[in-house]
C-alpha cells in the first residue's frame, strides 16, 4: 500500500529501536562528543572553583558611622569645628592630669602633705636611733616615766640636750646604749641616764604610741568646735569641724601644730589656737592615759620647765 512507511512494531504495539536509522531514540550530542574525545586520547581541562567571593559593585557609599564636624559646627551653641577641637587638644608632650572625683559615698579631706602644721605634728611609723649627750651640769633634761612594763618621756625640758634632738611628751624609749628597756621601773630608767657616758648616749625610739593627730578646719568665726577645760577636751559643736573629723571627748590636748601645750593655762592655749592658722593639727591623748603618765610630776614644774617651743622641719 502505497504512503508513509511506518516504523516496525514491538510487543505491545510500542515502536521498535531497532529499524532503519532515524528511528526510536537518538544518542544526546554531548554524550557523542565525550566519547568521540575519549577514543582520541583528548583529555579535558580541570574545572575550576572560584574561592573569592564576588565584589559587589554599589552605587551608593557606605553610612557614616559619626557625622560630619562641619554639620555640627553651630550645633546648639557648640563650637565643634575641627580647628577649635585641635586648639582645645593637649599636647602629646603634656603631663597634665585630669582629677578624678571620690567614689560615691567617699569623703576626700581638703588637706595637702605640704601643711606644715600637719609635717611638724606627723607621728612617723617605725623606730629610730638618737644621740643624747649631757649638758655642762650633767643632765640630759629628760625625765622617764614606765607605763604598762614600758619607759615613756614624762618631761621634756626647754633648751635642753633632750629637747635639742627632737624628743617629746609621751615618746617610748626602748633601749638605752644597747639594753632593752621593757619592764624596767622609772627609777631604774634615771639611774641608767645618770650612769651613763655624758658625751653619748645612744637611744631607740618610737615616736608617742598613745597618741594621735586630727586635723580640723576653724568656720567663719575661728572656731574649730571644741571646749577645752584644763588642756581636755569635755564637749564637741555638733557639726564642726571637729566633730567631723573624729575628735572625742575625754582626751587631752598634747600640741597644736606640732608645738607643746602641756601644762598650759586655757588662756594660752586658746591664744595657741587662735594663732594657728585655718587649718590646725591637734594632737590628743585619752585622758585616762595621760594621767597615769603625769601622775607624781609636779603641775609647777610642767608649766615651768615643759618645752613649749615650736619644733623645726
Amino acid at each position: 500500500m502505497g504512503g508513509v512507511e511506518q516504523p516496525p512494531m514491538g510487543p505491545c504495539g510500542v515502536p521498535s529501536s531497532e529499524g532503519p536509522q532515524g528511528w526510536g531514540a537518538q544518542p544526546r550530542a554531548s554524550s557523542v562528543s565525550w566519547q568521540a574525545q575519549a577514543a582520541a586520547g583528548v583529555r579535558t581541562p580541570a574545572t575550576t572553583v572560584l574561592t573569592e567571593k564576588p565584589k559587589l559593585v554599589s552605587d551608593t557609599a557606605p553610612p557614616m558611622l559619626y557625622p560630619n564636624l562641619a554639620e555640627l559646627e553651630n550645633y546648639m551653641g557648640l563650637a565643634l569645628s575641627s580647628e577649635e577641637i585641635q586648639k582645645n587638644l593637649l599636647p602629646e608632650s603634656s603631663t597634665a592630669l585630669t582629677p578624678a572625683g571620690p567614689p560615691p559615698g567617699q569623703l576626700v579631706a581638703p588637706l595637702t602633705g605640704n601643711n606644715v602644721g600637719l609635717r611638724r605634728a606627723e607621728i612617723k611609723p617605725g623606730v629610730r636611733e638618737i644621740h643624747l649627750c649631757k649638758d655642762e651640769r650633767g643632765k640630759t633634761g629628760l625625765q622617764l616615766k614606765n607605763v604598762d612594763q614600758g619607759i615613756f618621756v614624762q618631761l621634756v625640758k626647754v633648751n635642753s640636750p633632750a629637747a635639742l634632738v627632737g624628743l617629746r611628751f609621751g615618746d617610748q624609749i626602748l633601749q638605752i646604749d644597747g639594753k632593752n628597756c621593757t619592764g624596767w621601773s622609772s627609777d631604774k630608767a634615771q639611774r641608767a641616764l645618770k650612769k651613763a657616758s655624758p658625751e653619748k648616749i645612744v637611744m631607740v625610739v618610737r615616736d608617742r604610741p598613745f597618741q594621735r593627730t586630727v586635723t580640723v578646719h576653724k568656720d567663719s568665726n575661728g572656731h574649730i568646735g571644741i571646749v577645752v577645760k584644763k588642756g581636755k577636751i569635755v564637749s564637741l559643736a555638733k557639726d564642726s569641724s571637729a566633730a567631723r573629723n573624729g575628735l572625742l571627748t575625754h582626751h587631752c590636748i598634747c600640741e597644736v601644730n606640732g608645738q607643746n601645750v602641756i601644762g598650759m593655762k586655757d588662756k594660752q592655749l586658746t591664744e595657741v589656737l587662735a594663732g594657728a592658722g585655718n587649718v590646725v593639727t591637734l594632737t590628743i591623748i585619752p585622758t585616762v592615759i595621760y594621767e597615769h603618765m603625769v601622775k607624781r610630776l609636779s603641775a609647777g614644774l610642767v608649766k615651768s620647765a615643759m618645752d613649749h617651743s615650736v619644733p623645726d622641719l
